[in-house]
């Protein structure tokens, strides 16, 4: 039986016609236009299509402004040359014919501008305007080429286009300005990309703090601790550099519009963070009393800006014929027109000041304290929220077994005492930033309200963090004596300033380069108490101030806090004042840079680099370039943006090292975290030696001692105790002669006698010592060939016996003496003898032995019997040796003594 079916063939054809029809109504409801372009050639656009360049958010730039815009927006398309405005507002004036200026400015100049009369751009709302009809106007008005002549192509496309679309209305009862209305001009690309760029770095925090608390709470002991926390990333180095990217835009320099774009993505790190409903309750607190940020260069939305965009001459809008141009179309408005902005923001595209670096965040300078403000409060809340969420989720591992009871057992007995070190840690980070935005409150002003908030977080950060440091340095350093000592300051040749006092110049064979004369404060600890890092009771107290710093600068936290306040200064009571803030600052910061560079302060390389090196070249490079902001050098703003994408490369560098940094630091915390694991139990397995010469690398830092100098690097001594005469390059082992013809004669076994056997045995022990030290003698006075009674040159030889001969004499083969061994068969030489050093006996020419003619026994006896005992013939027949030293002081050869190979002389 057929299944019935789940849907039939018509009504699976409607649907299927009106998936389509849904699919298609969209397309359908696009409106197109048509244009045809220069070549002849017809172009379909969308209607609702980006246009090349377009106007964002806008503000008044009169302040007392007969017409109120509620919507104010302009286009440009390139596409279709046209150009598309909107208009919307009301007005209080009962009857008034007006004219409208339309004005485009291009990195400070005019590039277009444009002079009609409403009634005949049809726009019947503005002619004229009365009070009872409210202003809406439209329409697309085409444009030759030669009118945008003055806008570059490059303008389209180069990220953050710094431009104005200025909207003036002149009164032709008065022939005065009535209205103005200022709006920044977009192209689609910028720097500015909070929600990617911000949610990127912010990852890299959080992997960072996790790093950082990990080492802090984890290990056994609180030295062994402090020794891995110290090299872990410091959430301290990351804010810092985090907020000296944002807070260069609180100079009050006239910025190019990269930066404060650029800058916006880091605002949050800096506590300021937008968001509409604390923004509200701000305002609603603040009142109508904001201060004077007009002040800093930057002048707010309804305040009189006559010079804006260069200003306007009125004789020659009226004077100029106006021009009728027939609208191509008219339009309801596209959606990338922007706002009116709030009450308290700098006019759009005025990016001068720390106002005009937080106009880009929509929040008013003048909210900028509370918000800073409200924001830590804000982290501290979830600061403290995390470590109560920490100790609860321990606790619940533990009761169920996961985890070892005995884990992380410090931090779980101490969990409220580390929730006031988070506290006071994070007070610590932040205290450049509130002094910074208590400081910039009073310049600007305020509100009573306002400014007694101020005072109040001024006070505390400031007498607080510097009592707490204080307190810190009297509870160690009481009870110590201190004395001035003279020293020197030594420049190297390696370009590194050192104390002449803390080098040994026997060890520091690098050249002193200048030296100036120097007093350094010299401690004494009476009480014979442990170093900083080793007292476990100063840890606890003082640990999250202390800790990363090498032993001998344990203190430059106090330092720090010094340092980032006279930098708040600057920054802070001398906005307004852009020479004094920019040029001051520099001073301060190259000192600064020059004495830190002295100290490198961190325990851990990485720390060092990162905070000494690059921060501090990131600082004085970006202070300086800044100065070419300030109008009154008169830069044209082309060049401007040049430097300002010179300074967004040069703190985009620092970033990505931060952040290169803070993976690197979540690794050595992986191996801190896992230190008590086996090697062959640590995984990855790949950094089993890494990790070994990382936890090397840290016992050495931690002892603040250089490393010990590589023997290559060091210089050779001469010894001043004399060499012994250097030996011959050869020695000699033993001499051996070989069986000649003579010696079948008979008369030949006459010559040796006993007193023969004695000196040959004294010369076979005398052949053991090898190397012994030659006589002091000349070796002419050794030799006895001159009163041999044989004629010069003669020698005697002695008959050589065989091993029949010795088997025949009744000798057992493990009789026969070794020394003969060798030579007694042609078998014997496939395992060659060997000397007492080893070294293979060769055999030597019979004209390196020596003369036995000067001994009486050695004298052929004619008619002599030629039987002899058993003891007589085996001392005849022995293997004749004859001492090195007396060889070697007859044969000494002139190559160099290194090589001594061992040669036998046949």
């Amino acid at each position: 039986m057929r299944a019935p079916a789940l849907i039939s063939r018509s009504g699976f054809t409607a649907l299927l016609i009106s998936l389509l029809a849904f699919n298609v109504q969209p397309s359908l409801a696009t409106q197109w236009i048509t244009y045809t372009n220069t070549d002849g050639e017809t172009l379909y656009l969308d209607n609702d299509r980006q246009p090349s360049l377009y106007t964002g958010d806008y503000g008044d730039c009169q302040g007392d402004s007969a017409i109120t815009a509620t919507r104010w927006n302009a286009a440009y398309y390139k596409d279709n040359m046209t150009i598309s405005f909107n208009i919307e507002g009301f007005t209080a004036v009962a009857n008034e014919s007006v004219m409208l200026y339309i004005g485009v400015y291009a990195y400070g100049e005019n590039r277009f501008n444009m002079t009609f009369d409403p009634c005949f751009a049809n726009i019947y709302s503005m002619c004229p305007i009365n009070a009872s009809v409210p202003i809406a106007g439209s329409g697309i008005i085409p444009i030759a080429p030669a009118d945008v002549a003055g806008i570059p192509d490059i303008a389209l496309s180069i990220p953050d286009f710094e431009g104005q679309a200025i909207l003036r209305v002149f009164g032709n009862s008065t022939q005065s300005q009535i209205a103005c209305y200022s709006a920044v001009l977009r192209n689609g690309n910028s720097f500015s990309h909070p929600a990617a760029v911000g949610g990127t770095v912010g990852f890299f925090v959080a992997i960072a703090f996790i790093s950082s608390v990990a080492t802090a709470v984890y290990g056994q002991g609180l030295q062994e601790t402090r020794k891995h926390y110290a090299h872990s990333l410091s959430i301290f180095v990351v804010f810092s550099v985090l907020q000296h990217v944002f807070y260069t835009g609180a100079l009050s320099t006239n910025f190019p519009s990269v930066l404060p774009a650029f800058w916006s993505n880091f605002a949050w790190a800096s506590g300021m963070i937008h968001s509409a409903s604390m923004q509200n309750a701000i305002n609603e607190f603040v009142g109508n009393n904001r201060g004077n940020i007009s002040s800093l260069g930057s002048a707010p939305t309804g305040q009189s800006n006559v010079d804006l965009g260069g200003g306007y001459s009125l004789s020659s809008i009226y004077k100029r014929t106006v021009e009728k141009r027939a609208l191509a179309n008219s339009t309801s408005g596209f959606s990338w027109y922007g706002h009116s902005v709030e009450p308290g923001l700098p006019l759009p595209g005025n990016y001068s000041s720390f106002a005009g670096t937080l106009g880009e965040l929509q929040i008013p300078a003048s909210n900028a304290f509370l918000t800073g403000l409200l924001w830590l409060l804000i982290l501290i809340a979830i600061m403290l929220g995390f470590v109560v969420v920490l100790k609860a989720a321990l606790e619940l591992l533990a009761a169920v077994k996961v985890m070892k009871t005995d884990r992380l057992a410090f931090f779980r007995r101490h969990w409220i005492y580390c929730a006031g070190i988070v506290v006071l840690r994070s007070c610590f980070i932040a205290f450049f930033m509130m002094i910074f935005l208590s400081l910039f409150q009073f310049t600007i002003g305020g509100g009573s309200g306002v400014l007694a908030i101020a005072g109040i977080v001024f006070c505390l950060f400031l007498i607080g963090m510097l009592g707490i440091s204080a307190y810190a340095l009297w509870y160690r350093l009481s009870g110590q004596k201190a004395r001035l000592e003279q020293d020197r300051l030594q420049l190297k040749s390696n370009l590194r300033w050192v104390r002449a006092s803390t080098v040994d110049a026997t060890e520091d064979s690098r050249k002193t380069i200048a030296s100036l004369p120097w007093r350094h404060l010299q401690l004494k600890d009476s009480l014979e108490r442990p170093h900083v890092h080793d007292d476990d009771d100063y840890l606890i107290k003082f640990g999250w101030l202390s800790a990363r710093f090498r032993r001998s600068k344990w203190w430059f936290f106090a330092a720090w806090l010094i340092y980032e306040f006279v930098r708040a200064c600057f920054y802070g009571a001398a906005a307004g004042s852009p020479l004094t803030q920019v040029f001051g600052l520099l001073a301060w910061e190259i000192l600064s840079l020059f004495a830190i560079v002295m100290m490198r302060p961190f325990e851990s390389n990485r720390l060092n680099m990162l905070m000494v090196y690059f921060l501090g070249f990131s600082k004085v490079v970006s202070v300086a370039l800044c100065a070419a902001f300030d109008p009154r050098f008169g830069l044209d703003r082309i060049l401007t943006t040049v430097i300002g994408v010179v300074i967004i490369v040069i703190q985009g560098i620092l970033i990505i090292c931060t952040l290169i940094a803070v993976v690197i630091g979540a690794v050595s915390s992986w191996m801190s975290v896992r230190r008590y694991k086996e090697k062959d139990k640590f995984h990855p397995s790949r950094l089993a030696n890494r990790r070994t010469k990382y936890f090397a690398h840290i016992d050495q830092k931690a002892a603040d001692k250089p490393l010990p100098k590589s023997p290559k690097s060091e210089p050779v001594q001469k010894s001043s105790v004399s060499e012994e005469p250097k030996e011959p390059y050869f020695s000699v082992a033993d001499v051996r002669r070989q069986t000649k013809i003579e010696d079948e004669d008979p008369e030949n076994e006459n010559n040796l006698d006993d007193d023969e056997d004695q000196r040959i045995s004294t010369s076979m022990d005398a052949n053991r010592q090898l190397y012994s030290r030659p006589p002091s003698r000349a070796p002419s006075m050794r030799s006895r060939t001159s009163i041999s009674n044989l004629p010069y040159g003669a020698r005697r030889h002695r008959a050589s016996w065989s091993t029949n001969d010795f088997a025949n004499a009744g000798y057992e083969p493990e009789q026969i003496p070794s020394g003969m061994q060798p030579r007694m068969s042609i078998d014997s030489f496939r395992g060659v003898s060997r000397d007492p050093i080893g070294t293979p006996n060769r055999k030597r020419a019979s004209s390196n032995r020596q003369s036995w003619t000067n001994d009486p026994s050695l004298v052929d006896i004619p008619g002599a019997a030629n039987d002899r005992s058993v003891s007589s013939y085996r001392g005849r027949h022995r293997s004749l040796s004859i001492s090195q030293n007396q060889l070697q002081s007859r044969y000494v050869s002139e190559e160099p003594a290194e090589v001594r190979p061992t040669t036998s002389v046949t």
